[in-house]
């Protein structure tokens, strides 16, 4: 995988350590991921997070990116386009950037980001681009109710015209047809059926016609590249949205031959699971991890290195980490995780690891890792480190090394989970007593 990242990610926060995308002037700077054959001339690029208040859209691109393996072909993602967007939980903090594609001032908040998209589309490699939308209600070509109706966007392969000639993929129609006749074998629900939904933006002589001349999708068209938008009904949960999104791109990758593999069956209720519980952060090159699965809403005195920037390490490009009011707050697309509430240590370089006896057998463990517990564990006793077990409470120990160390002796508040199963055991330098070394989890089953 390979990630491309523009200066503009420097300029705030630049020690930050990010596979989502930093801070910039105005805003968050996107990332590209670039997934199978780097010289690939038939690479497909899809695009999430244009419109922050689409979640489907920028939670498919992100497990396109971090759950699926190209084992032929090219594909280029883009899962967090409008990073502020997705955070704000709004359409766009500066304007509809999908209204932005043709004409655009250079003093526009988004331009830096729309400047960039528009030089990625025009790669010679780039051969097609998907849109990834949520849109209102369920498309219908005739008139059903108000919520199945033709003005309604939802459940739709969206292009621009019929036929683009002179291009590779230039039958949109067919291919959209293809991936509709597709999606359609796979229903949750009959009333989640795709149509293809043609705007005919090429005439340009209605108001809507107009608008969606603004768009990346017809940008795309007008630089020859084959363009398609995909809207999943926002009636859905996100997972099913996301669902249909896959199905989707998978069809528009076998229509190009481009071949992959997944790390899970593809059905809502995996996809589910996938999104709330396969997702994790770590922080200063690794020394702490934390799983967030039903992570709690606050984790309090949390180990930061006095006097550096946090760097942190995201299991999601739609993930990141916000600094607000001395306070560090966990972000996954426009979902607020946790809140880290931190405690200021000077940092010591420990790359080894620690004997730790779990339900009596030994183990080697390394820091940032997470360590299963039936019964106890017991971090043996090493005169070169203290050892802190946030939760753990015995007045008679300030080095909880040596301890047998039971579920029923900690407290569930001090968990960093919402079940009380998963505790910190912080590691510190005993010489000098207060510098952090890093630390595991403890899991009990």
């Amino acid at each position: 995988m390979e990630l491309d990242l523009s200066l503009g990610m420097l300029r705030l926060f630049s020690t930050f350590i990010l596979f989502a995308g930093l801070v910039f002037a105005d805003g968050f700077d996107f990332t590209l991921i670039k997934k199978g054959s780097t010289d690939d001339n038939n690479t497909l690029l899809v695009v999430g997070g244009i419109q922050g208040d689409e979640p489907g859209g920028f939670m498919a691109a992100s497990i396109l990116s971090t759950h699926y393996k190209i084992t032929k072909g090219s594909v280029w993602i883009v899962p967090n386009f409008n990073f502020y967007s997705i955070i704000k939980r709004n359409r766009g903090p500066y304007g509809d950037m999908n209204r932005k594609f043709a004409n655009l001032p250079t003093n526009d908040h988004d331009f830096h980001s729309i400047d960039r998209m528009k030089k990625i589309i025009q790669k010679d490699n780039i051969k097609m681009v998907i849109n990834l939308h949520d849109g209102s209600g369920f498309y219908r070509k005739k008139y059903v109710d108000k919520n199945h109706r033709p003005s309604k966007w939802g459940q739709a392969s969206i292009i621009d015209q019929a036929v683009v000639e002179g291009i590779k993929y230039g039958n949109l129609e067919e291919i959209a047809n293809k991936v509709d006749e597709h999606i359609n074998k796979h229903l949750l629900k009959k009333e989640h059926v795709f149509h293809t939904k043609n705007t005919k933006t090429h005439l340009k002589k209605t108001y809507e016609e107009k608008e969606m001349s603004k768009t990346l999708t017809y940008y795309a068209i007008g630089k020859g590249k084959a363009a398609f938008g995909n809207e999943s009904s926002k009636a859905l949960p996100v997972h099913e949205r996301v669902y249909y999104k896959l199905l989707a791109l998978e069809k528009f990758m076998d229509v190009m031959g481009i071949e992959y593999t997944r790390e899970f069956d593809l059905t809502a209720k995996e996809l589910k699971n996938v999104i709330d519980n396969d997702i994790f952060i770590s922080f200063n090159d690794k020394k702490i991890y934390i799983p967030l699965s039903r992570v709690r809403s606050r984790i309090a005195y949390f180990p930061v290195e006095r006097g550096a920037k946090i760097s942190f390490k995201p299991s999601s490009p739609v993930m990141t980490v916000l600094e607000e009011k001395g306070k560090y707050v966990v972000y996954y697309g426009n979902r607020k995780l946790t809140t880290l509430v931190p405690q200021y240590f000077e940092y010591d370089d420990f790359d080894g690891r620690l004997d730790v006896v779990v339900d009596g057998k030994m183990q080697k463990v390394a820091m940032g890792s997470l360590v299963e517990v039936k019964k106890y564990f017991n971090v043996k006793k090493d005169k070169r480190f203290r050892i802190n077990v946030i939760g753990y409470v015995n007045r008679k120990h300030k080095n909880e090394s040596g301890l047998n160390i039971r579920k029923k002796y900690t407290i569930k508040r001090f968990s960093v989970d919402k079940d009380g199963k998963r505790y910190r055991v912080e590691v510190y330098d005993n010489k000098t007593k207060n510098r952090f070394l890093g630390m595991f989890l403890v899991e009990f089953k």
